[in-house]
């Protein structure tokens, strides 16, 4: 199979889809690969690496799209590679489809087989999202942190406080993987850390793992309400696997809010858990909406490309290799785990979540 790995063209967004140990896995299963010129540049990557690897360079991106059967990517495609989506190519990346019905339509549209990361699904588990949840919930903190400076219109507050004076509060709704590492952040930083779930299983593993300076807490509207009154930082860190996010705080809410206090909404990919929260960029990662602070980048990890570029490629290549090896067609057709990750087929939605965001399309199993 004929391999590409285009640049990302999202605003700062310097991960790239593969890295050169990847590449030679491809090539030494007989596949050939081909890299945009300077893809890898953003992650610490030179494109020799990519030659010693076994990869060819293109320089033009529209010649590399058309001359390969698979595309390998990080990011949802932007509408200015919409056009470059065909019938006959895999696409395989995160798209977070519940989230853009315009994207959703474009790939539906495009006749192309789009696989996501966020939906692959082994025994329960989402082994290509953890990655990158990882890092975003660690950023979470360090972003909320930063904002909650008043030089970036927040409240003034440091993080773990001094002696006399009490630490920032934080409030994490979520007790996946994201919310774990921005527990694990925040309360390194000697904030007092609240941790807000419905699973009262992971709230009792929560509980022995994290320190004393995090609490958990049963998530009910009443409790979350309550709690972001008192709140410096509320990080959304709520996943309902290729679905739309809950709105968890309303707009309503914020009026109970301190003024200068931040919201960091990692779900933002997936609409946001935050009614008032919209996706912005690492040029421009925040707004204020009746007082308080909203960071909603929707691509955080990709701050940090040398980490977040290595982390990924290190879940996703098994699976890229797979996927190229068996081709699309044998993978619908054979694995569960591929299938799982098949979210739009032969101008079909196949995953029941993003049919049930947008009311115009339907759901159509792809076996």
């Amino acid at each position: 199979m004929r391999i590409g790995v285009p640049t990302e063209v999202k605003a700062y967004e310097n991960r790239i889809a593969m890295v050169p140990a990847g590449v030679n896995a491809l090539v030494q299963d007989g596949h050939e690969v081909f890299v945009q010129q300077g893809g890898g540049l953003g992650s610490g990557i030179p494109d020799q690496e990519f030659i010693d690897a076994g990869a060819t360079i293109v320089a033009d991106v529209d010649e590399l799209w058309a001359m390969v059967d698979m595309i390998v990517k990080v990011k949802e495609p932007l509408p200015e590679e919409y056009g470059r989506c065909r019938e006959g190519l895999t696409i395989f990346t995160y798209f977070h489809f519940a989230a853009s019905q315009e994207l959703t339509d474009a790939m539906v549209g495009s006749g192309a087989a789009c696989f996501t990361y966020e939906t692959l699904d082994i025994n329960g588990t989402l082994p290509l999202l953890v990655p990158m949840s990882e890092v975003a919930g660690r950023m979470s903190i360090q972003c909320g942190a930063h904002c909650l400076e008043r030089a970036q219109g927040g409240r003034g507050v440091l993080m773990g406080g001094v002696p006399g004076v009490s630490p920032a509060s934080v409030l994490i709704l979520g007790g996946g993987v994201v919310g774990t590492n921005a527990a694990k952040m925040a309360a390194g930083m000697g904030a007092d850390v609240t941790i807000m779930d419905v699973n009262l299983d992971r709230l009792r593993y929560l509980d022995d793992v994290m320190p004393k300076n995090c609490t958990t807490m049963y998530s009910t509207p009443a409790s979350i309400r309550h709690r972001v009154k008192f709140a410096d930082i509320v990080v959304g860190a709520v996943l309902l696997e290729g679905a739309r996010a809950p709105t968890l705080v309303p707009r309503e809410y914020l009026a109970d809010m301190n003024e200068g206090s931040v919201i960091v909404d990692v779900a933002v990919d997936q609409g946001g858990c935050v009614e008032t929260i919209k996706p912005t960029t690492h040029a421009e990662p925040t707004y204020i909406v009746d007082g308080v602070v909203h960071y909603g980048v929707a691509n955080m990890p990709g701050a940090v490309p040398r980490t977040s570029t290595f982390a990924l490629t290190n879940a996703t290549t098994p699976w890229v290799r797979k996927l190229a090896t068996m081709g699309a067609e044998k993978a619908v057709a054979e694995d569960d785990q591929l299938l799982s990750a098949l979210n739009v087929w032969k101008g079909q939605v196949t995953h029941a979540a993003v049919a049930d965001a947008f009311e115009h399309l339907s759901y159509t199993p792809a076996r």
